[in-house]
């Protein structure tokens, strides 16, 4: 999972960017990077690993100023993490680094796509990036088949398979586009100016969030349509060059874990649809009977708004019973089991006194190795539960992800190996339920248009069918 940024047409566009990079800094924490149109019409780059505070400094930005600028956040789901597959790449089209692009998403066909390229066109890669790979292949339709650059941009778009929400800058022109089942997000907005008569193009922002937008103090307009490439240039309106979607199938754990509760991602409200999930879950726990002994309680942040959920639909007493270190980043991407151990440790800590005596419904958007969880529960009953009712606000996690999300391998995944009994013995909890796929039926306005893949296994594209592994990170040997 990546986050991408982009503002077109304003002075000082890359502080913009990097002020949306803050905002959307949940999406990657490994590394970040931007890349910048100057005054002179060359394009700049620089990107470092570590936060977007600490790498785009002052200093930094004031080297790769301009009036058109893209960013991006990076942690790891396909590559190496190093300095290499760090975004945005910068592509030689012709005598030098004309365009840059960054992406977020995977490729699944990119081994033969990348292969195709090399013998083909000789060409060489410099990292094992899908944006990369996105930017090359623009590159040979573009300068080797002499493809007007909006045809290659459609090209490419219809030869890649997979998830890739891409933001892409020229010295004249800067394009938007989103794979045609629209897997990953990507939302366009507005910095509005003060009645100088500014055409639409400027002052056009980028995001894969909404909720960067009201940091620089822009209005969100609509979302990137699936398939749809959309073009900048100066004194011109925003153009949509194509639409060429196919069947939606946006990636559902965005709203269930990864967007921010204050973006809005496929028509959808994030929190709106978190404290639909809650309601959902306690109307199956007519067993669990109220009392002023009853907390929920999530563990914190991406389930606040479950918990929320379900216990306002409970009528029971809502608490944060876990503190939350905020200088420690999310657990779930980072890239070693150590580490999401280590990070448990040092991010959360119970309340003290609040827990003897109670029972607790102890709330999390996911269980995908089931370490983390049990460590929790484990802290929650050591500190003087006397129950600890674990609900869960997605189905049970059982097959990998191949479009953008770190869950690995098969033989990781906890649901895959245990039942719900026995996930719960693991966990040490007095009770498990999850949601399951039909009560989200409940929650979206329309469950056909996304990907629950990792729930069903009802991939978009069959994993067999490009020899994707299941038994390595990102499915890539």
């Amino acid at each position: 999972m990546c986050g991408v940024a982009g503002v077109f047409g304003v002075q000082h566009a890359e502080a913009q960017v990097a002020e949306i990079l803050f905002a959307i800094q949940h999406r990657g924490q490994e590394s970040c990077g931007i890349a910048t149109r100057n005054p002179r019409g060359n394009i700049t780059s620089y990107k470092a690993m570590g936060l977007v505070k600490n790498v785009l400094v002052e200093e930094v930005l004031a080297r790769n100023a301009g009036d058109v600028s893209i960013g991006h956040v990076r942690y790891p789901t396909a590559g190496s993490s190093d300095i290499a597959n760090s975004q945005p790449h910068a592509i030689d089209l012709a005598e030098g680094p004309h365009m840059a692009i960054c992406s977020n998403g995977d490729i699944i066909n990119y081994g033969e796509m990348r292969g195709w390229l090399e013998r083909e066109a000789g060409f060489t890669f410099k990292s094992d990036n899908d944006a990369e790979l996105i930017g090359r292949l623009i590159a040979y339709h573009h300068v080797v088949q002499r493809e007007p650059i909006e045809d290659a941009i459609r090209k490419t778009q219809q030869e890649l398979k997979g998830a890739f929400a891409t933001l892409v800058i020229l010295r004249d022109r800067m394009f938007a586009f989103r794979d045609p089942h629209g897997i990953r997000p990507l939302v366009m907005g507005h910095l509005d100016f003060q009645g100088d008569g500014a055409p639409p193009s400027e002052g056009t922002v980028f995001a894969s969030e909404c909720c960067g937008f009201g940091i620089i103090g822009a209005r969100r307009l609509r979302e990137v349509a699936p398939g749809e490439i959309l073009c900048l240039s100066r004194g011109q309106p925003v153009t949509t060059v194509s639409v060429v979607p196919k069947r939606k199938r946006h990636c559902v754990f965005e709203l269930i874990y990864f967007s921010r509760p204050d973006s809005e991602a496929f028509g959808e409200r994030v929190y709106d649809v978190r404290e639909k999930i809650g309601a959902c879950l306690a109307a199956k726990d007519a067993d669990i009977p109220g009392g002023d002994d009853l907390v929920v309680m999530p563990v914190p942040d991406s389930s606040n708004f479950v918990a929320l959920g379900y216990a306002a639909a409970k009528g029971a007493r809502f608490s944060m019973g876990l503190l939350r270190n905020h200088y420690v980043g999310r657990t779930f991407i980072k890239p070693s089991q150590k580490s999401r151990d280590e990070g448990v440790r040092q991010k959360f800590n119970p309340l003290p006194g609040f827990f003897p005596g109670k029972r607790v419904v102890l709330v999390d958007d996911s269980i995908v190795r089931g370490t983390s969880l049990r460590k929790i529960v484990r802290m929650v009953k050591t500190a003087g539960a006397r129950e600890v009712h674990v609900r869960i606000g997605s189905p049970r996690v059982i097959g990998s992800c191949y479009y953008g999300i770190d869950t690995p391998t098969r033989n990781e995944l906890i649901a895959n190996r245990m039942s719900v009994a026995e996930t719960a013995d693991y966990l040490t909890a007095d009770s498990l339920r999850y949601m399951e796929i039909p009560d989200f039926d409940r929650v979206l306005a329309s469950r056909d248009d996304f990907c629950f893949a990792c729930f069903d296994l009802d991939y978009i594209y069959p994993p067999e069918q490009f020899g994707l592994k299941t038994n390595v990170p990102g499915g890539r040997e």
